[in-house]
């Protein structure tokens, strides 16, 4: 597959999708919540829109869907028809598979971010929206935590070679937190260098393989020794969770995080 990064609003990504070697002008999206990004890119390239996977129905993932196709044509919405987004012409969910070119993606339940969230996994690439971000993850808006942590737990499992396409680049606040939560993390240290020269020349720090990410984002480590001994030592309780629990260990580390993001002191340049 040949995927290209479309930056929209002022931190989302689109995701286009082609063959890796086209015999057609066709392409598919991931998501949409701008419109101009993706029929400025579809047009100037000559491209035939032909399907969209949705993630989730946040405005920033959708808002731009009504006026994509009515310029570039309507095309099937494949996602899961128990969000409140109303205009999913083919529901999917856990186990379904949806072929994408001559690709098969696997349908994954992620809730946490929001109920109805689903992650489109395929072993070269995961659309995984809001969930899992570069080096952290998306918050908790409505779901309790134990969501998350089962979702984040889920997408741990996957190929460490795949590579996540998620829908914004927060890289920068996020491996700034990583190195706060896990002090002692080489892997951490050379990835907090890297995102900064990475900003500092304006470049994108997403996608990342997966194998990445599981040596340095702290949300999908909350339950490995070191930092979980880190979790346990803030002695938080949430619900009626255990307190060493996948769910309370998450949740102990979504909130120290989200009282850092409060500061403002993690996005400091």
């Amino acid at each position: 597959m040949k995927i290209t990064g479309l930056p929209a609003l002022s931190d989302n990504f689109i995701w286009v999708v082609q063959p890796s070697q086209p015999t057609s002008n066709e392409a598919w999206i991931v998501d949409g919540g701008e419109a101009k990004p993706v029929i400025d890119f579809f047009q100037k390239n000559q491209l035939q829109l032909v399907g969209i996977l949705l993630t989730h129905h946040h405005y920033d993932h959708t808002d731009g869907l009504a006026e994509i196709q009515a310029t570039l044509g309507k095309v099937p919405i494949i996602s899961n028809r128990r969000g409140p987004y109303p205009h999913i012409t083919h529901h999917v969910e856990e186990g379904d598979k949806v072929k994408v070119f001559e690709e098969t993606f696997e349908v994954l339940a992620v809730p946490g971010h929001c109920q109805e969230h689903l992650a489109f996994y395929h072993p070269q690439a995961l659309f995984c929206g809001d969930v899992l971000f570069t080096a952290g993850c998306g918050r908790s808006w409505t779901q309790p935590p134990h969501h998350m942590a089962q979702s984040l737990m889920k997408l741990n499992a996957l190929d460490d070679d795949c590579t996540i396409y998620c829908g914004h680049d927060y890289t920068y606040g996020n491996i700034n937190f990583a190195a706060i939560a896990e002090p002692n993390n080489d892997d951490i240290k050379a990835r907090q260098q890297q995102v900064h020269q990475e900003d500092k020349l304006g470049l994108p720090s997403v996608p990342e393989k997966l194998g990445i990410e599981k040596k340095t984002n702290p949300f999908l480590r909350f339950n490995l020794d070191e930092l979980k001994t880190t979790l346990l030592a803030r002695d938080q309780q949430f619900y009626d969770y255990p307190q060493d629990s996948d769910a309370n260990l998450y949740a102990t580390l979504r909130s120290w995080k989200d009282a850092l993001d409060k500061t403002g002191e993690l996005e400091t340049r």
